[in-house]
């Protein structure tokens, strides 16, 4: 099977199309191909995973009138164009779209040439670019219960969740980053994305030694890159007094690995997260981040709280006290913590990958 991979923008988009594509190759022996642009993080993640990436012209259109749209519309046609010359040459079995602009004219160049599609949304509330899409995609694989109302045609749409939880059931944990964590204490997690989160970041910096005076814990701290030395100078004093307990590191490139070993995560809603999360049945405190299109992170949250397995606290709502209050009440209660986490993996779909591919395999 030769699958045509349409991945770009952010990580949320990029992972879980790697995790698909790493899947198909091992099971089925499939040649994949990747097309992305110049401006995403693709250009970097995608060749450095092993796979061929090939670049269109694309840009969003914007969903109100600017003097960019003219530009905008240029670049959509000579990238429907690009992505026929892709097509033209890779002559791809089926064409897969996970959202994103450079989805748009690779799927519809696929349709146009009577190639099947697959287009996969991650989050509650679809993207535009996604929704478009479905009018002509032969399918559309769904990551989370009840968005297939948000879609036109939902009859075409197919629960099977998020191909990254696959691999984070696969994950055994044995090159956790850090590696000084200690045997049998519980692991409270905070990560607040690739990029970090200023407002989580500043209320977990101020709770988190109140937390560990209080419960028998260690932490594992993700900052994000921009506020790791901001938050090292902040908690200097804090690692000095808890130094085997408390871990602050900037980045962590595999999370599932960490996640094997986390008892209570504190992170924002992104969907490839909360994948990972329900797979692994792990108990979370939510703050959907509030700048993202449609609110999506919101109503990803809401998902898991609503049974029980999250506690969502809005940003405009957080503060240090509340998170000090509600992370040292959970880590005390270790029989709510494990509801919450049967909760959370009764949502997961630790055969995501397997899902999806059924379905690329029928349309083939």
């Amino acid at each position: 099977m030769r699958v045509l991979i349409a991945a770009g923008g952010t990580g949320g988009h990029i992972y879980p199309a790697l995790a698909l594509a790493r899947y198909l190759h091992s099971r089925e022996q499939a040649e994949i191909l990747f097309v992305g642009t110049q401006k995403g993080m693709e250009k970097d993640i995608i060749p450095d995973s092993g796979f061929s990436l090939e670049m269109i012209p694309v840009v969003g259109l914007e969903r109100r009138l600017s003097l960019q749209m003219g530009r905008a519309v240029f670049l959509a046609f000579s990238g429907l164009r690009a992505a026929r010359q892709v097509i033209k040459r890779f002559r791809p079995d089926i064409v897969v779209g996970v959202g994103g602009y450079v989805s748009g004219p690779v799927v519809l160049a696929a349709a146009l040439a009577k190639i099947p599609t697959v287009i996969h949304e991650q989050n509650a509330i679809p993207g535009l670019t996604n929704v478009l899409l479905s009018r002509v995609a032969s399918s559309v694989c769904l990551s989370i219960p009840g968005s297939e109302r948000h879609f036109p045609r939902p009859g075409r749409t197919v629960l099977t969740g998020n191909p990254r939880a696959s691999e984070a059931v696969a994950a055994d944990g044995k090159d956790t980053i850090p590696t000084g964590l200690l045997p049998g204490v519980p692991l409270l997690l905070c990560v607040g994305g690739s990029h970090g989160a200023a407002r989580l970041n500043e209320a977990f910096t101020d709770s988190i030694a109140k937390v560990l005076s209080a419960c028998d814990a260690q932490v594992v701290y993700v900052t994000g890159k921009r506020y790791f030395a901001e938050v090292s100078a902040k908690l200097a004093a804090a690692e000095v007094r808890f130094p085997k307990r408390l871990h602050i590191i900037p980045y962590h490139p595999a999370l599932p690995e960490l996640l094997t070993k986390t008892s209570l995560m504190v992170s924002r809603a992104g969907a490839t997260t909360l994948a990972e999360v329900t797979a692994l049945g792990v108990p979370a405190v939510l703050v959907p981040s509030p700048n993202v299109t449609n609110n999506h992170q919101e109503y990803n949250a809401r998902m898991l709280s609503d049974h029980g397995a999250a506690v969502l606290i809005k940003e405009e709502d957080l503060t240090s006290a509340l998170l000090t209050e509600l992370l040292t009440e959970l880590l005390k209660n270790i029989h709510r913590l494990r509801e919450m986490s049967d909760a959370s993996r009764s949502l997961g779909f630790p055969d995501a990958a397997e899902r999806m591919a059924a379905v690329l395999r029928e349309l083939a």
